[in-house]
């Protein structure tokens, strides 16, 4: 059987076609509301004497009835010291519970031993949207913090907490991901 150009080229026309229509699509379209892509950053500052230098900004931390406080522009522990957040019932409601990693830890209790009574003022960025970064706390420093975990009662609704806490976790895991050999 003897086939001409012609006929080569309707079979192959052919097998392009079928093969362009069941092709697999992927969806363009990404997926908002993927928990695991959430992140959430962290910012904790001490809060400093103001002065002429300018190695300090005013901050207001609480939404409803704004305190100014002053602090260190430069944040001594981020989401990178995080090893697990999450958030905690407390007798009239819910902290936001953050336990830092080894370096963290360290941190925390040296700046709670040299600073007390003064404020740490905490910063979070958890979406893409303007209102959803604010100072979220300035707790005062009662005593010195050895155990690596701050606990404070959030300027957020419980939702927000719960995705700072998820958020966070997100980026504990990707650190301690890329620490790894």
């Amino acid at each position: 059987m003897i086939t001409g150009r012609g006929g080569f080229n309707i079979y192959l026309t052919l097998l392009c076609v079928a093969s362009l229509c069941c092709a697999c699509q992927t969806s363009k379209t990404p997926k908002k509301d993927d928990p695991s892509k959430q992140k959430s950053t962290l910012r904790v500052h001490i809060e400093v004497v103001a002065d002429s230098l300018d190695f300090h900004v005013a901050v207001p931390v609480y939404r409803e009835n704004p305190v100014m406080v002053n602090v260190d522009k430069d944040p001594f522990l981020t989401e990178a010291d995080v090893d697990e957040a999450k958030v905690v019932e407390v007798l009239g409601g819910y902290d936001l519970q953050i336990k830092f990693n080894r370096r963290g830890s360290w941190i925390l209790e040296n700046y709670t031993t040299a600073n007390p009574g003064r404020h740490l003022a905490i910063f979070s960025l958890f979406g893409k949207k303007a209102d959803e970064s604010r100072w979220l706390a300035a707790p005062v420093i009662r005593q010195r913090m050895p155990n690596g975990v701050l606990s404070f009662p959030p300027d957020a609704s419980r939702a927000e907490t719960e995705r700072i806490a998820l958020g966070l976790n997100n980026a504990a895991k990707k650190n301690r991901k890329n620490s790894q050999w």
